[in-house]
Order: structure tokens, then sequence, then C-alpha cells
């Protein structure tokens, strides 16, 4: 988009006065534009400091235990069928997610392939029926973890990743804590507990099969424990001299993955520079975007902020958004089965939150794409659109675009039309939902539909894009996440992931 000499802002209600800006962008006579100066007034009244890392205590990569975590982050013996790890929905060079709509978890055709060309070992189409969320700044969330947010800090506290008060999981009632999670443990420990028990992405069918979720993890540690190199790993990563029943339990599992994911911490974004006083480190086009984010409706802006606020850019709440919803679905809160997905409902059993989902953070943003639970939308400006008109997006989506077979993880899927014959009717009851909240008055986030200019769209995506650390696009950058590809892991197991062309990631 060709960039004019001249804008306009919408009216912006500050803290002491309204200020309506609509001229040249020509610096004032100290320096500073008035874009700029404008800006600077939105980030005071958000109380923005652009680094969310503030008064957290997070662990480096080069940590013995994180050293450890990446092991076994990386070893598919985590695996039920051996045939899956964490990295494989989870990899670094792949935004901390997998590029790919839907994960292939377990049964893969190619094992060792991640991102695009991984398709699942029979009809080719994925199993896993959520998007899987990056595992980016892990360590910066304080209450929730997944979609659902079932796994959820009891105290809420802020700052510590739920490690201050217990935490409940669904091994335990909602809203009570899990006893088999002890306080001090974070979030990130205690996610780390749950992919190896679900069957499409890590458990498979055969493993430990009828048997319950610690049944499952002791198996997994006791495999473990018979390796005399995963001893030795043990002994470095927590500097103790215990024998292995000791020390390789799965408790100690999930906190080295737990210590490694918190790791990963990229905030070095343009934005944060910008916040920090480098003017320059946006684009008048992503500075106009900053306005709109930041500026509330009805003030004539997107009010994006009212959901993605703060530092870290969620609520770490739950809304109806109404995104597309493909695939295999999670079912409906009083089944297993069922190809719909009642999303937070599912854990609270209430109907009021039926099609709610956790609140993504939108750091590192435009490399964790596909977008959505569902990862239904393939760029930001699908994501942006949206919400100019989800009913009208979500019917174009079947009707016009050619639904989940317009991604391009499907486009070599046998029979892709046939995949999924409720999502279309699911996805409008969502939406439908979301209209019903709206004439209630109990959804104020998204009271109507957001009039946006094309303009306007381009400029809210360009600042999108400026919440992305330039790290987590370098492969140099990401190398110390990554263990040598010349190795094969303490139990010769590592997954060495390739591309769709063979290459390493």
């Amino acid at each position: 988009m060709k960039i004019q000499r001249t804008w306009c802002l919408p009216t912006v209600v500050l803290a002491t006065a309204f200020i309506s800006a609509c001229s040249d962008s020509s610096s004032s006579s100290s320096g500073v534009s008035e874009l700029d100066t404008n800006l600077s007034a939105l980030i005071a009244s958000e109380n923005l400091t652009g680094d969310p890392t503030t008064n957290r205590d997070l662990p480096n990569i080069t940590d013995l235990k994180a050293q450890l975590g990446m092991k076994l982050f990386y070893t598919k013996n985590l695996g039920g069928d051996q045939d899956s790890a964490c990295v494989t929905c989870h990899h670094p060079v792949l935004g901390g997610g997998d590029n790919l709509s839907l994960p292939v978890g377990v049964n893969a055709a190619s094992v060792d392939l991640l991102g695009l060309g991984r398709v699942h070992n029979g009809d080719g189409a994925p199993n896993v029926p959520r998007n899987a969320p990056t595992v980016f700044n892990l360590g910066l969330w304080d209450q929730v973890m997944f979609h659902d947010s079932r796994v959820e800090s009891i105290g809420k506290e802020s700052g510590v990743n739920g490690a201050n008060s217990g935490i409940r999981t669904p091994d335990s009632a909602f809203g009570v804590a899990d006893a088999g999670v002890a306080v001090g443990q974070t979030l990130a420990a205690a996610q780390a507990r749950f992919p190896v028990t679900s069957n499409e992405e890590m458990r498979g069918n055969v493993f430990e099969a009828g048997n319950d979720n610690d049944t499952v993890r002791t198996a997994l540690a006791t495999r473990l424990q018979g390796d005399a190199d995963w001893l030795t790993e043990f002994q470095t990563g927590f500097s103790s001299t215990a024998d292995a029943a000791t020390l390789i339990t799965y408790d100690n599992i999930a906190e080295a993955i737990g210590e490694y994911e918190r790791s990963m911490v990229f905030t070095n974004t343009p934005w944060s520079a910008y916040v920090a006083g480098n003017t320059a480190a946006l684009t008048e086009t992503q500075k106009l975007g900053a306005v709109l984010f930041f500026t509330a409706r009805e003030d004539s802006g997107a009010g994006c902020s009212g959901c993605h606020s703060g530092d870290f850019f969620t609520d770490e709440s739950h809304h109806v958004v109404a995104f597309p919803l493909i695939g295999n679905g999670k079912g409906n809160v009083n089944a297993s089965a069922g190809n719909d997905d009642f999303g937070r409902e599912r854990e609270t059993g209430d109907v009021a939150d039926r099609y709610k989902f956790r609140t993504p953070t939108l750091l590192n943003i435009s490399a964790t794409a596909p977008y959505g639970h569902t990862g239904s939308y393939q760029t930001l400006e699908d994501v942006v659109r949206h919400y100019t008109n989800p009913r009208g997006q979500v019917t174009d989506y079947f009707d016009v675009d050619g639904g989940w077979c317009q991604l391009t993880q499907f486009t070599t899927v046998t029979g892709c039309a046939a995949l999924y014959p409720d999502a279309r009717t699911n996805s409008l009851l969502a939406v439908d939902k979301l209209d019903a909240d709206r004439l209630a008055g109990e959804s104020e986030e998204f009271a109507s539909d957001l009039t946006l200019s094309d303009e306007q769209v381009n400029q809210l995506v360009a600042f999108l894009e400026a919440l992305t650390d330039p790290c987590v696009e370098s492969r140099t950058c990401l190398a110390p996440w990554i263990p040598d590809t010349a190795d094969a892991g303490p139990d010769g197991l590592q997954l060495n992931a390739v591309n769709a062309d063979g290459s390493f990631l």
C-alpha cells in the first residue's frame, strides 16, 4: 500500500482531553510528530511498558534443567508408540507450533517430517481437533493454558506463571486444584503432563490402552528409568546423585519440559523498541495501526486492546469470536464424541461459555499462522476482516472461498470437501451465539461489527506484524533451542525434524 503524506486519526478519548488530529505527519518543533505524540498518550493510558517480562523469574536456555527439558521435548520416547514427541506439534522454527491448521500427531506417514507435508498415515487428514498454540513466551501466562483453559491457576497471581497456588487440570474437578501438581509447579509444567496422555497427540491407541493418565505417565517414566544415559541427564539437570527411581519421575519430566518452554522468551519486538522510545522502530503505517488498535470502538477505533490488553496482549479470558470451526471437533460438553466444539463450556459446564475460547497473545503473531482454535484462517488479513462481519465472513468462508480445502494443509488431501460435513452448521451456531450475546448485552467487546476501510485493515495488519521478535524468524537465532541434528539424543530417539524437501528445520 502506498503511504500518503497526510493522515487522519480517529477522535481519541484520552485521560484529560479529546484530541482530534487530521494533519500532515511532519515533525513538531520538538522533533516528535503529532502521530507519535498521540500514540504516546494512548500507550500511557494503557499503562504499557513494552516489556511483559518485568519482575518475572524466567529460566535461560543454558540452565541445566532447561537443557534437560530440551532433550525430553525432542525425544520420541515420550510418545506411546515412539512415533511422536512434544516437538512434533511445537517446533521453534515453525513459530513454536507446527505451521498447520490442525496437527498430525501420532501415526504420521513420515514421523520426522514436521510442518506442511506432514500427513496422517491413512487418509492424510489431521487427527488432532484443535490448532497447536505456540509455546513461545509460555512463561508469561499467569492464569490459563490451552484454548479452553483446562489447565488453570487457582489463585491467578500475577508474574509467577501459576507457581504460587494450586493448579486445576483435567485430572481434577473444575475449580479444584490437582493434587498431583504440587504448589510451586508452574502452569508450563502442569500443561506438560497432558499431551502424552492424548491418543491423537502422543499416546496412540495401544500404549497403556484403557489405563488412566497417571498410569500412562508412570509407564513413560519407567521407560526412561531403564536407560543409564537418561539417569546421567537427570542427575545433571537436577544437580543430584539420586538413583533413577527417585529422579526419573513424570513430575520431574514435566518440570524440566516446563523450564525449557519457559526459557523461550521472545519479546524484543519493533513495538517494544518503540514503546521504549525509539520512534523510528515503527513505520507510519504501523503507527496508524497501533492508534486503531488501542482506540476504543466508540471513539472510532478498532478496540482490539479491549481483549488483547497489556504488554502480553491478552486478558487471559474467554470470548465468543466465532471463527470458522473445522476439523473433527472436540465434542460437546456431555460427550467425548461429536464434531462440534463447545470450548470453555466443556470445562465449566456453563452454557453461557459455549463457543468461548481463550484470548491468544499477539506477540510473535506473524510467525504463528494459521489462526484460530482450528487454524481456519491463513492470514492476519483474514483475521482482521472477520471482525468486520463475522456472519458474512463465515458464510463466505464455506460458500465462496472453499472452506478448509482452501488451506495449504488440505490441498493434497484426497476427498477434502467431504471431510467435515457439519463444519458450516457448527460454525454458524457459534455466530448465532455471538449474536445472542450481543442482544443480551453480554458481549461488550463485540457489541457490533467493526467498520474498517481497506487502508485501515492494512494498517492493523502492519501493526500486528510489528509484534514479532525477529529472533523467531531466524534459524540462527533459534539454534540454542534446537538440539544438534547430528545427535540422536540420550536414547537414540531424538526427533531431528525435516521439512517436506527433506532439509533439517
